[in-house]
């Protein structure tokens, strides 16, 4: 039986556009620490000024986002470090660590703010509804000039989602805040400041599971979402109907928009002579059809 090799690498012009896009996060990510950090101090004041535990858990939440988000600056800056001759794929996991260390860090800040939310119920204090509005508006309009700094990578970067999510969870904190302060107001129910403080932490929560189940498939090495290694087998033999087998077949991801497969082919005994051209036609289905750039295949004859 004769066994060939073939090892195709991301080329260098994809590894540049990846690069500029890190350049590009990472400035992004420097706005929107300026942004988070003015206005965590703005609500530490307002939240000691109006006494409002949610004003103050806000905070304490813009906190953590400010310091996750320089967690993922971080990241992207050590996953620009060229590979090594003991690190072949560089250190572009670090932006899947970031994102599993943040999703950890919600589920901390959401235990925080559920146990003081329980407390303040239990022994209630007045809140200064339209000085708690005020402040909760300043929030509300910087957080949503963050999402929108934000949006278009968190699609594509699972570092840059976890950071977005801190964000979007700031975002729906200020709406569900104002919509507070307005009742406190109009209605004297300081019971709805800690009500709204334990309702925040549930929402964020939600989030950080997402986040977490995300950055662990991806350190369990799980295929792409909505990639099997069923459906690519099926669908390379459909379209190269000289491939006989294909087993022992994995694919994984190394870090978002960063996928490998490696396989073992069996081809007809009549189109040994045309391996070359097998292999490139299906490097070129994989790439297009499934973004996998990085594959190693062997072909057994």
């Amino acid at each position: 039986m004769i066994s060939k090799h073939e090892h195709r690498p991301k080329t260098k012009d994809s590894l540049g556009r990846l690069a500029d896009y890190r350049s590009v996060e990472q400035r992004k990510l420097k706005l929107t620490m300026a942004i988070t950090g003015s206005v965590m101090v703005v609500e530490v004041i307002g939240g000691i000024l109006t006494r409002s535990l949610a004003l103050l858990s806000d905070a304490g939440h813009m906190f953590t986002h400010f310091f996750a988000l320089g967690v993922s600056f971080a990241a992207i800056r050590i996953a620009c470090t060229a590979p090594c001759h003991h690190r072949t794929f560089g250190f572009y996991r670090a932006e899947v660590l970031a994102a599993l260390f943040n999703s950890l860090f919600l589920f901390a800040v959401t235990a925080y703010i559920l146990y003081a939310g329980v407390h303040r119920l239990m022994h209630p204090e007045p809140v200064l509804g339209l000085q708690m509005l005020f402040v909760a508006v300043i929030g509300l309009v910087v957080n949503v000039a963050s999402v929108l700094i934000l949006r278009g990578s968190a699609r594509d970067d699972l570092n840059i989602k976890g950071a977005f999510l801190h964000v979007m969870a700031d975002t729906v904190s200020s709406v569900v805040i104002i919509v507070g302060a307005i009742v406190i107001y109009f209605s004297g129910w300081n019971v709805i400041d800690p009500l709204l403080a334990i309702g925040i932490s549930v929402v964020i929560a939600v989030w950080a599971w997402g986040l977490l189940k995300d950055s662990v498939n991806i350190l369990l090495e799980v295929a792409p979402r909505g990639v099997t290694a069923d459906d690519v087998s099926a669908e390379l033999r459909k379209a190269i109907p000289e491939i006989r087998e294909i087993h022992d077949m994995h694919i994984w991801v190394i870090t978002s928009n960063m996928y490998s497969l490696t396989a073992h082919v069996a081809v007809d005994p009549a189109a040994r002579a045309e391996i070359r051209g097998i292999l490139e036609r299906m490097n070129r289905l994989l790439d297009e059809k499934y973004d996998i750039e990085h594959t190693t295949i062997q072909f057994d004859a």
